[in-house]
């Protein structure tokens, strides 16, 4: 195997896909698909026109395209689409949250040793964060209130050169 071969294990392939995401997954390639899956098996009814436009472009009340304050058109997921989507996070979190309660229910002890040993595995960590955050506020007042100076040094100031034509 030579170097270049090497090399190019190391490079992407193919683009990561930068469509709309929707709950951090991307709309197209795996909403979609998983909605015509589900319509497919009747777990689901969505609307033909809703997977085949789930985009829309957003209006104002007076009907008006609207747009973003950067100047962008708003365009949303079409209700039905972002209502499942919803329903399947809401069910996530859910089952999740049962499976948790489960565990810590069937093994009470071990659940809250757990717990515990965590919580003193990260005073450490916590207390650093809580010093080096008071030394930042700290800094940051002190030079809001012009006690640190804020001017470069001479020795760093270096002069501009000219540049003729």
């Amino acid at each position: 195997m030579n170097t270049n071969t090497v090399k190019n294990l190391f490079r992407p392939v193919e683009a990561k896909p930068k469509g709309r995401k929707v709950w951090s997954i991307d709309l197209e390639s795996i909403w979609l698909p998983f909605f015509h899956a589900t319509n497919l098996e009747n777990v689901t009814a969505i609307e033909a026109e809703s997977l085949g436009a789930p985009l829309r472009l957003g209006y104002s009340e007076d009907g008006t395209v609207k747009f973003s304050k950067s100047g962008r058109p708003v365009v949303k997921i079409v209700a039905e689409i972002a209502n499942s989507i919803k329903l399947v996070r809401e069910n996530f979190v859910a089952g999740l949250a049962q499976y948790s309660q489960k565990v810590a229910l069937a093994q009470a002890d071990a659940y809250n040793a757990n717990i515990r040993s965590s919580i003193e595995a990260g005073l450490p960590i916590v207390a650093r964060d809580r010093d080096n955050l008071s030394n930042a506020i700290a800094e940051s007042e002190a030079e809001a209130l012009g006690n640190v100076p804020t001017e470069v040094p001479a020795t760093e100031v270096k002069e501009a050169e000219l540049v003729t034509a």
